[in-house]
């Protein structure tokens, strides 16, 4: 004889879906850390990896986006290859670069607190897009802030250079990363994830 079991959630559906945003995300970002050049003014190379920072501070708020960037970092720092060019590994993670990588982690976390003023992220549709773009341009302010001096300690370079090196010289290619963001975030039907 067959006998009737009530289902039962273990797990509350929104919990499984920020954290499958958040898996979705880090590996998005591990994907645009493969697209990346080297620099001749920086020993840091141009990635994109921003926008992943960027997508999860504003898709899934200060919790969940900065929960991705936990995701994405231990699974660099275990040996898997999502850094810039394929890198990973402790080496990495504490090499010239690796201030960036904890930048992105503070700034996922900073932006998705400006935007959403909560734990729980809002739709973005409520959210006017000034205060998006500001929060972005925050979250960049730490990842330089972070990264810069980072990058000077380890390659001997004054804390002046490290931050024309780290920071500066990126500025023209990271404005274009925040106006794209806010562009698929705005148009694309990435507004109303929630």
């Amino acid at each position: 004889m067959a006998q009737r079991y009530e289902s039962v959630d273990l797990v509350d559906r929104t919990v499984v879906e920020r954290l499958a945003g958040a898996v979705v995300l880090a590996a998005l970002t591990a994907a645009l850390a493969l697209v990346s050049v080297p620099y001749p003014f920086s020993p840091a190379p141009i990635s994109f990896q921003v926008i992943g920072v960027y997508l999860a501070a504003l898709l899934l708020g200060p919790l969940w986006g900065g929960f991705s960037f936990v995701l994405y970092l231990s699974v660099g720092l275990l040996g898997l290859p999502v850094f810039s060019n394929g890198a990973a590994g402790l080496g990495y993670f504490t090499g010239p670069t690796g201030g960036f990588l904890v930048g992105f982690l503070v700034a996922a976390v900073v932006i998705g607190a400006i935007v959403h003023r909560n734990v729980e992220p809002r739709s973005l549709s409520e959210i006017p897009i000034a205060l998006q773009a500001g929060a972005l341009f925050v979250g960049l302010a730490i990842i330089y802030v972070i990264g810069a001096p980072w990058l000077a300690m380890q390659t001997g370079m004054s804390l002046q250079e490290g931050f024309v090196a780290g920071a500066i010289v990126f500025v023209p290619g990271d404005l274009v990363k925040i106006a794209a963001t806010l562009a698929l975030v705005k148009g694309g039907e990435l507004a109303d994830l929630r």
